[in-house]
């Protein structure tokens, strides 16, 4: 950046080039990142640098430099017994002027090219410019009159010094700009958790009355490993691929397989990988406008994308249960082939998201058809009738459409809106949903989500099943970056199935080891499980240790 600015004292004009001088071009950043922010919870962009331009006026070489000056009779150096280097050394000394040496001294026993003098020059110029503004007293006649003499001097390599400057930062500009290199970051996560619980009463029945178990399941190890290849080709793009690992999933941990109908899973430990890596996310997302992305690809999840809560929504971080990081009625069939696209005008307060899934995209055949268990959502169907099928392909049953309307007027709040339907085991459902969340303070926030649908044709009929939740979270409880949440809901209100409404409750605290490494206690409570009566309270308690590299 180069600025002229004139002063002037007792008659006396001092014209000052304020450039950035040596020192400050080294702060210039080595490498900037040049992408835009992700659009899901877990798909960071990866950090990619442009090759960076390291010339500085350190290091030019002395031909380089020499170019910058028109005239052979000035390419000599300027000594230590000349009239310039002695006042500019006395200005140096007076006004407290560095020179520009990375240690700080003038060094006013060498000589020095008339670039180089003119460097210190500039420095010493910018310093009394600066003292002139503040202390109109302090510079002197006599001085103002050295620098006057000076600049005329050396007015031509002042001009070649903004002008390197001026190089520097149009170059570096249009590397920042227009260059960028392919790159892939490699990001990984392993979950280990250890959970247990029991019941009241005889037995756990399930909500069309077959016996789930009569005794209390073991203490039992849960485990997930992810590992995530984020590529970048524009820096503003994202090419995800996920490979995940597991143990057995639903079976592994007390609630779900007590009750393995109504959301009371934990989320991070379905489904089941049986010690084998699977593709787990496979997509693409760009942006052709600046206010709108998209995503497409073969394996998206919905969470990832719509029904977002900054306090609850990300399972190996606060709420664990699948009834409370999402609209458990909305989303009976999350994941599959298909396209998101989420588009902000203006960058405004307002932003509306849609997404399209196909649970089963590449079968192409009815036969071939094969619905993924483990405490999904879609079990609340409780089966299809007679002749109710899959058709499979990219439009086939199962499918999901979702849009969601979100209002955030600042940071502190936001509100959305949301729609979800489509066809599954045969027949058509629609729903309806609100998702909410306000921060208080910096360490209090609460949240809510409602949900309302319809599902046609199950074993009991038509049903319409209501779904709620709500919670109040803390941020740096006892010790920095520690958070913690309460929340109760219920996660299937529907008097056809059961004879009683289930409700859950789940509290946790999640502290920091190191940057890496996060520890959580929680504990799980569930009455009237799978909406019986009959069903003794449900107690569970998890310990979870997560490690992000």
């Amino acid at each position: 950046m180069r600025k002229i600015c004139w002063f002037s004292a007792g008659g006396i004009s001092i014209c000052c080039v304020i450039v950035q001088s040596a020192s400050g071009l080294a702060e210039i950043p080595p490498s900037t990142a040049v992408h835009s922010d992700p659009v899901i919870t877990d798909q960071e962009l990866p950090t990619v640098s442009p090759p960076a331009f390291e010339t500085d006026l350190e290091s030019v070489s002395t031909d380089s430099l020499i170019e910058q000056v028109t005239s052979v009779s000035q390419l000599s150096d300027v000594q230590p017994t000349d009239w310039a280097f002695q006042a500019l050394q006395s200005l140096v000394e007076r006004y407290g002027v560095i020179a520009g040496y990375p240690d700080g001294t003038f060094r006013g026993n060498r000589s020095m090219t008339r670039y180089e003098f003119a460097a210190a020059l500039n420095i010493a110029l910018n310093r009394i410019t600066e003292l002139m503004g503040t202390e109109t007293d302090r510079v002197s006649q006599e001085d103002l009159t050295t620098l006057r003499r000076l600049q005329d001097e050396f007015a031509t390599e002042l001009a070649a010094l903004g002008s390197q400057v001026d190089t520097l930062e149009n170059r570096t500009a249009q590397l920042e700009a227009n260059q960028f290199s392919t790159t892939t970051k490699l990001a990984g996560q392993v979950i280990f958790a250890a959970n247990g619980g029991e019941f009241d009463g005889d037995r756990i029945i399930a909500p069309r009355g077959a016996t789930v178990t009569e005794d209390d399941p073991n203490v039992t190890a849960i485990y997930r490993a992810s590992l995530d290849l984020n590529t970048s080709f524009q820096g503003t793009d994202l090419l995800k691929i996920r490979l995940v690992t597991g143990s057995d999933g639903l079976n592994d941990n007390a609630a779900g397989f007590l009750e393995p109908n109504l959301g009371s899973t934990l989320d991070f430990s379905i489904p089941g990988r049986n010690g084998k890596f699977s593709l787990a996310r496979l997509y693409y997302t760009f942006a052709p406008l600046e206010d709108l992305k998209v995503t497409i690809g073969p394996a998206i999840v919905a969470p990832d994308f719509v029904d977002k809560n900054r306090y609850a929504n990300i399972s190996f971080l606060d709420f664990s249960t699948q009834a409370f990081v999402n609209n458990f009625i909305l989303l009976p069939r999350p994941g599959g082939a298909g396209a998101f696209v989420d588009w902000n005008p203006g960058g405004g307060d307002w932003r509306l998201r849609a997404l399209y899934v196909s649970g089963d995209a590449t079968n192409s055949l009815p036969e071939n058809q094969r619905f993924v268990g483990g405490g999904g959502p879609e079990d609340i169907r409780l089966f299809p009738t007679g002749g109710g099928g899959a058709e499979g392909g990219l439009f086939g049953d199962p499918y999901q459409g979702f849009f969601e309307l979100e209002y955030a007027p600042n940071r502190t709040f936001a509100l959305r809106l949301q729609y979800g339907g489509g066809k599954l085991f045969g027949s058509n459902f629609n729903g309806f949903g609100i998702n909410a969340e306000l921060a208080l303070s910096n360490q209090l926030g609460i949240f809510g989500r409602y949900g309302y649908a319809t599902y046609p044709d199950t074993t009991v009929g038509d049903i319409s099943p209501n779904y709620w939740m709500a919670g109040v979270a803390f941020q740096d409880v006892l010790i920095p970056r520690a958070i913690a949440g309460i929340a109760v809901g219920q996660p299937f209100i529907e008097s056809a199935v059961g004879d009683a409404t289930q409700t859950n409750f789940e509290a946790f605290y999640n502290f920091p080891i190191n940057n890496n490494i996060r520890v959580t206690p929680l504990i799980q409570v569930i009455t009237n499980p799978a909406n019986q009566d009959a069903n003794g309270t449900i107690v569970t308690g998890t310990l979870r240790t997560v490690f992000s590299f």
